[in-house]
């Protein structure tokens, strides 16, 4: 053909997809219902695929990479068409039921056309290249090309030979719409000595070339011998997508020249999984790097799908569908709280979330109503996203997530190792100051936000120090300050840590953006802080010194537990309990009458400490025991007085406060038992706690 017609189809459908997959990158509303499409397209692509023929050309037809067909007659040529037909014919199907992303895609289309005269407009330009190059198009290469085959120059006559062995696709006698493959009746006979060498195929393919028929003729016939096989030459540069196994769930920014950044979507390679936090992948694009291992999701698994939020608790669940970012109709899937193989789907219902429980039978199909089972819950979804069928809404988009997590320490070579060079770190500005040091916003590696607590010296002994540092290094929790690094080579010692952006809570409840939170806000952080302690009492750890000042908050109201420069593990000590040093400062209002008279501390102790800054909570940051002097609370506490109901405090809550302030530290509620109340009883059911 004077015209390459593959190249330039194959050109028109990268752009297109390039171009459609841009667009939709910043139009969220239209991606999971399109994403679908794609799925749907490239479905019907892999069942319609055919191996054309000729005498040298053994390459399937696969998602966008078409087959060079210079030397096709017009029946392949017409299949080709007929392929993209199809799929674009399933695209519009399916948009047309849904009209949420319709006028977004038509948009794309369009910017396809734009695309596509471009492209038309370059092939032209390569094409007047080529020609004054030579006529044989199996030495033309183009940067961005699709790819091509080198022929031998005998391979006219085996056209006619081999043409007879194969059958033509055919229409599915129960789908017309499904085109059956291409099938070889005979193997395909090669000239001898006339290796195939494919200079630029998809990597998708290589696989499928080694698997077809391919022998040489001799002169006494067509060879049996295995050593006679003509195996492809493939190129270094292909690009296999059966290695990327992994695809990034969420986006990920580089820290360091060794890390690679992804974006949601991207398919990965996994080169090295050594280290458990953080793996070495490779991209499409041929980069590598390290990513945190928490980013990136199995292709086609459970957790690589957008709806599915593992084991993420009811109140989180209706917190983040509450957001700003999810509206009507947004849902997500995530495990039972109380029966492991049980999945609970949560749907957002204007102003209220609706939840509903998944059940599965014995054969391992799952349903919300048993008249109607599914084999799989991606089913399931398919189901409810064309109909509520029962619910209060049909299924519209995956829930926006709005809590990333948190990768497991600053890069991949500092999770063991984390002594740190302090010219690594810039003090941008200062936080605060506390007894032991002061607390700075810093960069590390000129780009990563830290915070920065600094050792005064002569105030502590460097080694207590650093006990905090070894504390919270063993300690990790979504609701604990996360040690990242430390510098102890020379003074002042650094303790560096994840950086809260709306800084301590007790400064965030005085300030005008905690004044305005809502009382269910205000539990939502009172159950954080419950799961963070009861993460310390499974660990055997007393914090000591438990109160708002030492809670940090970042956004979306998300608070860490932070401040452990009084935390001492207590199993060693008998009876789990720590006598604290003669001299050693107590706050006392914050501090239960056991240890502020005895120094005695067990977890117990804090449990009190937590009734107290439920009263900063709803009191939005005032001070416990107002008037009211260390000697005079220590006296009177010790008598039996207690701080009365704060105002609109539900009665429900003050009672949770009074049991943490009983008398009898053993008969005092557990944080695991504080946490599940709150959560379950309280926040789900309990009116006082609404809006």
């Amino acid at each position: 053909m004077a015209e390459p017609y593959k190249t330039r189809v194959q050109q028109l459908l990268q752009d297109g997809l390039k171009s459609t997959k841009n667009y939709l990158s910043e139009h969220i509303d239209a991606r999971s219902l399109v994403e679908q499409a794609q799925r749907n397209v490239r479905e019907l692509a892999r069942i319609n695929c055919s191996i054309v023929t000729s005498p040298i050309l053994y390459v399937r037809y696969i998602r966008t990479n078409l087959l060079p067909i210079k030397c096709f007659k017009k029946p392949y040529k017409t299949r080709v068409q007929q392929l993209l037909q199809d799929g674009l014919k399933s695209t519009k199907n399916y948009l047309s039921e849904h009209i949420d992303a319709r006028s977004l895609v038509e948009q794309a289309q369009r910017n396809v056309r734009e695309l596509a005269r471009k492209a038309e407009q370059r092939l032209q330009e390569a094409t007047g290249r080529k020609e004054q190059n030579g006529k044989d198009m199996g030495n033309f290469i183009d940067s961005g090309r699709p790819s091509l085959v080198k022929l031998p120059p005998n391979h006219e006559s085996n056209i006619t030979q081999n043409r007879n062995n194969v059958v033509s696709p055919r229409r599915s006698a129960s789908n017309p719409s499904v085109l059956t493959p291409f099938v070889f009746q005979q193997p395909i006979v090669a000239p001898p000595g006339s290796p195939i060498t494919i200079l630029s195929v998809s990597n998708r393919l290589k696989s499928n070339l080694n698997n077809i028929p391919i022998r040489t003729s001799s002169s006494s016939g067509v060879s049996n011998s295995s050593s006679s096989v003509a195996s492809p030459v493939i190129s270094k540069s292909i690009h296999d997508n059966s290695h990327f196994q992994y695809v990034a769930i969420f986006d990920y920014d580089a820290r360091t020249k060794d890390d690679l950044t992804i974006r949601k979507s991207d398919l990965l390679e996994i080169k090295n999984k050594k280290n458990h936090a953080w793996w070495k992948a490779k991209n499409e694009h041929g980069q590598e790097g390290w990513i945190p291992s928490n980013y990136v999701a199995k292709r086609n698994s459970l957790e690589s799908e957008p709806w599915y939020f593992k084991s993420i608790r009811r109140i989180d669940a209706e917190k983040q569908l509450m957001s700003d970012t999810n509206e009507h109709g947004n849902f997500l899937i995530r495990d039972s709280e109380t029966r492991r193989t049980d999945f609970s789907l949560s749907i957002r219902d204007y102003d209220s979330i609706k939840h509903y429980r998944i059940r599965q039978t014995e054969d391992g199909r799952f349903y919300i109503a048993r008249r109607i089972l599914f084999h799989s819950l991606p089913e399931l979804v398919n189901h409810y996203s064309k109909t509520s069928d029962g619910l209060c809404v049909n299924l519209r988009k995956p829930c926006v997530h709005t809590i990333k997590p948190e990768p497991d320490g600053l890069s991949h070579n500092l999770v063991d190792n984390w002594e740190i060079d302090r010219r690594e770190f810039i003090l941008i500005r200062s936080l605060g100051s506390g007894q032991f040091g002061d607390v700075w916003e810093g960069l590390w590696n000129n780009r990563m936000p830290v915070a920065i607590k600094t050792l005064k010296s002569g105030s502590m002994n460097p080694v207590d120090f650093l006990a905090e540092a070894t504390i919270m290094k063993k300690l990790k929790h979504p609701n604990l300050i996360q040690l990242y690094a430390v510098c102890t080579i020379q003074e002042p010692i650094y303790i560096v840590t994840e950086l809260m952006q709306n800084g301590s809570l007790l400064e965030y409840l005085q300030g005008p953006r905690g004044g305005q939170l809502k009382m269910s806000i205000l539990i939502y952080i009172a159950t954080q802080i419950a799961r963070g302690m009861a993460y310390l009492e499974q660990q055997n750890y007393i914090h000591r010194d438990l109160a708002a000042r030492n809670v940090l908050v970042g956004e979306n109201n998300i608070v860490k537990i932070a401040d452990f420069g009084l935390a001492r593990i207590i199993k060693e000590y008998a009876g789990g309990m720590y006598e604290a040093k003669e001299g050693t400062k107590f706050p006392i209002k914050w501090t239960a009458p056991e240890a502020a008279l005895y120094s005695r501390f067990t977890i117990k102790s804090d449990v009190w400490s937590y009734g107290i800054l439920l009263t900063e909570l709803v009191t939005y940051g005032r001070i416990p025991y107002p008037g009211m002097t260390n000697a005079e609370v220590l006296r009177r506490v010790d008598q039996g007085y207690r701080l009365p109901q704060p105002l609109n405090c539900p009665l429900s809550l003050y009672t949770i406060m009074l049991e943490c302030w009983n008398a009898d530290p053993d008969l005092r509620p557990s944080f695991l038992i504080l946490q599940y109340r709150l959560e379950n009883e309280y926040i789900g059911e309990n009116p006082e706690f609404s809006n």
